[in-house]
């Protein structure tokens, strides 16, 4: 896997120089060809009025203003060998004079508006990436002797992030993880995603019980929604909200790991995790899970289920449902457990970053790169039992090294 993802990184600036090299000599091979067209058949003067579609090309592209006049410039002088040629009239070669340099200026001033959209899509990229790093941050490759993995693919292609949400905290009470899902996607869910994320980092460590991380959770939520109603209200200049408050929820599944593996959950209205060991994936759900929140307040008691231990080698796999919704051009959604079990099979021992990749690599083959809703995948593997193994090896390799020094 790794030497084809070379091969093909290595691909790419190849065929993207051998593209780029073909865009700037396009104009000039349009410029032959009307020439061959126009010397080969017996009508003189009939295609010359093609050359002023050279800087037009040579402006769609590359949008250099550059390419642009020279694109002009080699139309102009193409037009030379007919200065004197019988059939051809002045006039024709005036008018297609005329015609190449109103299309040369046309061009140049659309290159430059070009230009400085490119500028600011590039700044609007690295916004959105900064807030993707604010948000989702990048998890750390092991959390508390557990071997984490995530991966985020937004379904609106001008956003880096949209409505999902995970994080993983290492607590005294354990490792704790939270993933969710807000309504909708793109730009306008960020705020709930900042809010959930907040909350959940902060009451990840103060809360000694996984019910009073979700109560906290909630009302996040609803602080949040208060101020969305009053930023929305017409009182306060706000537009037409994208939909009603009414209307907004969370879905969210909380996960904590103690130090023996033991595993305990609350779940909201999202999809159960998936047990991975190498027989394969099992599905995880011991019952139907709460609605989610927003929708209705959380019940008095809130005891969390408790699951089998996570014992040494075996695996979490946690996922928002636009992996299970998505769908290929026939309509036929997304079969996750078998793209688990061939991940599962692909790798070996605690590899979660693979089982992430053959997941999303398979997702994106199977929908051919269209989502239709954002997609987080996050996989825990328990490794602990590999910290003081390694720890040991490190000491007795010290105490050798120690007594060679002394002898």
């Amino acid at each position: 896997m790794i030497r084809s993802w070379a091969r093909r990184a290595a691909a790419r600036p190849r065929a993207e120089r051998a593209r780029r090299a073909f865009v700037l000599v396009l104009p000039g091979l349009w410029v032959l060809g009307v020439l061959a067209w126009e010397l080969c058949t017996p009508a003189k003067g009939q295609f010359l009025q093609l050359l002023a579609a050279a800087p037009a090309i040579a402006c769609a592209g590359t949008g250099r203003r550059q390419c642009v006049v020279l694109g002009g410039l080699c139309a102009l002088l193409a037009l030379l060998p007919f200065g004197a040629t019988p059939g051809v009239h002045a006039l024709t070669r005036v008018g297609t004079c005329c015609a190449v340099l109103v299309i040369v200026a046309a061009s140049y001033l659309t290159a430059g508006r070009r230009l400085r959209l490119l500028r600011e899509l590039e700044r609007t990229k690295e916004v959105a990436t900064a807030a993707q790093r604010v948000l989702l941050r990048p998890l750390p490759p092991r959390v508390g002797g557990i071997v984490v993995a995530a991966d985020h693919l937004a379904a609106d292609e001008a956003a880096s992030v949209g409505g999902d949400l995970y994080d993983v905290v290492a607590s005294r009470h354990g490792v704790r993880v939270v993933i969710g899902d807000v309504r909708g996607h793109g730009l306008g869910a960020m705020g709930t995603v900042g809010a959930m994320l907040g909350s959940f980092r902060e009451a990840a460590h103060d809360e000694p019980e996984l019910g009073g991380v979700l109560r906290r959770l909630e009302r996040a939520l609803q602080r949040h929604l208060r101020d969305r109603a009053r930023a929305e209200h017409p009182s306060a200049g706000g537009g037409e909200p994208e939909s009603p408050l009414s209307e907004e929820f969370v879905t969210v599944l909380l996960v904590e790991i103690a130090r023996d593996g033991s595993v305990r959950a609350l779940n909201c209205g999202h999809p159960w995790p998936y047990r991975l060991s190498r027989e394969g994936a099992l599905p995880d759900a011991p019952g139907e899970p709460m609605p989610p929140l927003g929708l209705f307040p959380l019940p008095a008691d809130l005891p969390a289920v408790d699951r089998p231990p996570l014992l040494p080698g075996q695996a979490l796999f946690l996922h928002t449902d636009g992996a299970t919704d998505a769908r290929d051009a026939g309509g036929v959604f997304f079969p996750l457990p078998r793209a688990l079990d061939d991940s599962v099979r692909s790798v070996r021992d605690c590899r979660a970053s693979g089982v992430v990749e053959g997941v999303r690599t398979a997702l994106l083959r199977h929908c051919g790169g269209r989502l239709s809703d954002d997609v987080a995948l996050l996989v825990l593997c328990n490794d602990r039992l590999r910290v003081p193994a390694q720890a040991d090896a490190a000491a007795l390799a010290r105490g050798r090294v120690r007594a060679g020094r002394a002898e």
